[in-house]
C-alpha cells in the first residue's frame, strides 16, 4: 500500500507535513519521503529507507533544514518517492498510491511516442510513479496529463503533484483510494488517513469523489475535473489496512470493525471462555463479538510494539513469519486450560495463523475457535499492493480448491461456488482449511454481513478479492 499527506499553507509547512506523514507509517514498508516547494529556493526533498527504522527518526534532521510553504510526503511500501521532475510543465514533485497491471503496454507507448528511457530500481522494476509522471507529460498540460493517467492505468491511481501553483490533487477513477482535504485558518492539508491531520489543528473540509483532480493552494481549493458517478472503494480499508481512529465516506474504521464482529457473533454457536483477537487489526473486531455474544473479551498475547514492525513490512515471507512470530508475547495465565476464540482480520496464506494456533496450544489452550472477519479470499487483489505475490496458489483457498478440484486451473463458475456461503462447496473447501492449519473450529465472516457492516450502499464497494466482481 502506502499513504501520504501534502500541506498547502501561508507560513512554512515543514512541522505539518513532517508529523502528518509520519502518521502514516504504518501503511508503509519501505521508503518514506518527503518534498517542499519555497518560494525563492525552489523544490528540495529528501528519501531514506525506513525499512529498520521510524520515519521520525530519518527525518528529523531534514525537517530543520527544509524549508517551504507547500510540500509533499509519503510512506511507500514499494518505490522511492516524492520524486522531482522537470518536463515541458516545469519541475514539479510527484507521489502515487497505485497498482499499475499494464506497465509493459504504458511502457511501449511512452517509447513509440519518443521517451528515451527509464531507470531500473534495484530489482530491475520501473519506478511506478516516475512512470505516472511519464504519462502525464504525454499530454500538453498537467491537468489533462493527470487525467490520462487515470484513464490509462489498469489497476489503481490515486496522486499529488507539487508545483509552484499549488497541489494538484487527484483520487483514483472508481475511488479505490482515498483523498481527503482538512482545512485550518492558514493552510489547507491533503491526506490518504483523515485522522493524520486532527492533532495538527485542521478540520474536516471534504473528500475528493472518484476520479476527481483539484488544485490546493494556500487559499483555496477548486475542482478541476468533477468526480465521477460511479465508487469501487476498497472494502479491506475498513477490515484491515486502515487505522482505527481513520473514517472512510463518513464510515468509522473502528466502529465498522465492532460491526463485523457483533455479525460473527450473531451467527455464532461455540461457547468458549474467551473472545480474543490477532493484534492490532483483529482487536476491535473481538470486542465487538464479546460485546454481542457477553463472552469476555481478553488478551492471551500482547504484540510488542516499541521495536518490531507490522509483520507485511518485511518483503521477503520467511522473515514477515518470523516477525508475526516473535513480535506475540504469551500471557499464559489467560491461555492455560481455555478455550479460546480469536478473530483475525483475515486468512491469507494461512501460515501466521496456524502458528498462532500451535503457539496457543503449547502455551496450554484447550481449543482454539478461528474467526476470520471477512470471507475467504480467493482472488489475488488487482486494485491494491495488499501482497506482492505473484500467484493466487499463494491463497490458501485457492490451494485448498486445486487439490478438491484436482487442478489448478479452476473456473470462474467454480470459484462462484465456492464463494457461496450456502454451498456444499464452500463447506468442504472451509473444513478443509480448518483441518490443515489445526484449528478447532473455523467460520468466516460472510460477505453480505460485511458489506452490511460498512452501511454504505454495496455497489460503492469493491469485493473483488472475495467474489471476482469488478
Amino acid at each position: 500500500m502506502g499513504g501520504f499527506f501534502g500541506v498547502a499553507a501561508k507560513g512554512d509547512c515543514l512541522f505539518d507535513l513532517f508529523f502528518g506523514t509520519d502518521y502514516h507509517s504504518h501503511l508503509g514498508t519501505r521508503r518514506g519521503g518527503i518534498a517542499v516547494y519555497d518560494n525563492e529556493k525552489g523544490f528540495d526533498r529528501s528519501i531514506h529507507n525506513i525499512e529498520n527504522a521510524p520515519f521520525r527518526t530519518k527525518f528529523d534532521k531534514d525537517v530543520q533544514e527544509m524549508h517551504g510553504n507547500m510540500g509533499i510526503g509519503c510512506i511507500s511500501d514499494y518505490e522511492p518517492q516524492p520524486l522531482i521532475v522537470r518536463s515541458h510543465h516545469g519541475t514539479y514533485a510527484i507521489t502515487t498510491v497505485s497498482k499499475i497491471n499494464n506497465t509493459d503496454e504504458i511502457v511501449n507507448t511512452i517509447f513509440s511516442n519518443g521517451n528515451s528511457h527509464f531507470l531500473e530500481m534495484s530489482g530491475g522494476d520501473i519506478n511506478p510513479t516516475e512512470l505516472v509522471a511519464a504519462i502525464i507529460n504525454q499530454k500538453d498540460n498537467i491537468i489533462d496529463g493527470i487525467h490520462y493517467a487515470l484513464e490509462l492505468i489498469d489497476g489503481s491511481l490515486t496522486l499529488m503533484v507539487l508545483t509552484p501553483k499549488g497541489i494538484y490533487a487527484a483520487r483514483d477513477k472508481y475511488g479505490r483510494t482515498p483523498l481527503v482535504i482538512g482545512k485550518k485558518e492558514d493552510a489547507y492539508c491533503l491526506t490518504f488517513e483523515d485522522f493524520a491531520y486532527r492533532n495538527l489543528g485542521y478540520d474536516d473540509y471534504r473528500e475528493l469523489g472518484p476520479g476527481e483532480i483539484a488544485i490546493v493552494t494556500p487559499d483555496s481549493v477548486k475542482t478541476l475535473v468533477a468526480p465521477g458517478k460511479e465508487m469501487k472503494i476498497c472494502t479491506f480499508l475498513w477490515v484491515y489496512y486502515g487505522y482505527p481512529s481513520s473514517s472512510y465516506e463518513g464510515v468509522s474504521v473502528e466502529q465498522m470493525r465492532y460491526n463485523c464482529g457483533a455479525s460473527l457473533a450473531k451467527r455464532d454457536n461455540v461457547k468458549p471462555d474467551i473472545v480474543a483477537g490477532v493484534p492490532d487489526s483483529g482487536t476491535a473486531h473481538a470486542v465487538g463479538y464479546s460485546n454481542e455474544s457477553g463472552i469476555p473479551f481478553s488478551r492471551p498475547f500482547i504484540k510488542y510494539t516499541p521495536t518490531w514492525p507490522r509483520s507485511f513490512m518485511p518483503t521477503i515471507q520467511s522473515k514477515r513469519n518470523l516477525i508475526a512470530k516473535m513480535k506475540l508475547i504469551a500471557v499464559h495465565d489467560l491461555i492455560k486450560d481455555k478455550s479460546l476464540l480469536l478473530i483475525d482480520d483475515s486468512i491469507v496464506r494461512g501460515t501466521q495463523l496456524r502458528e498462532t494456533t500451535e503457539f496457543l496450544y503449547a502455551s496450554g489452550a484447550k481449543e482454539v475457535h478461528i474467526r476470520p472477519a471477512c470471507p475467504p479470499l480467493l482472488y489475488g487483489c488487482k486494485y491494491l499492493n495488499f501482497s506482492r505475490s505473484n500467484s493466487e496458489m499463494d491463497l490458501i483457498t485457492r490451494r485448498v480448491i486445486a487439490r478438491l478440484e484436482g487442478t489448478e486451473n479452476v473456473s470462474d463458475e467454480v470459484l462462484k461456488e465456492y464463494a457461496d456461503p450456502e454451498s456444499p462447496k464452500y463447506d468442504l473447501m472451509v473444513e478443509e482449511i480448518r483441518k490443515e492449519l489445526h484449528f478447532t473450529t473455523l467460520r468466516y465472516n460472510r460477505l453480505d454481513d460485511m458489506l452490511a457492516s460498512v452501511g454504505i450502499p454495496e455497489d460503492k464497494l469493491c469485493t473483488y478479492c472475495w467474489d471476482g466482481r469488478e
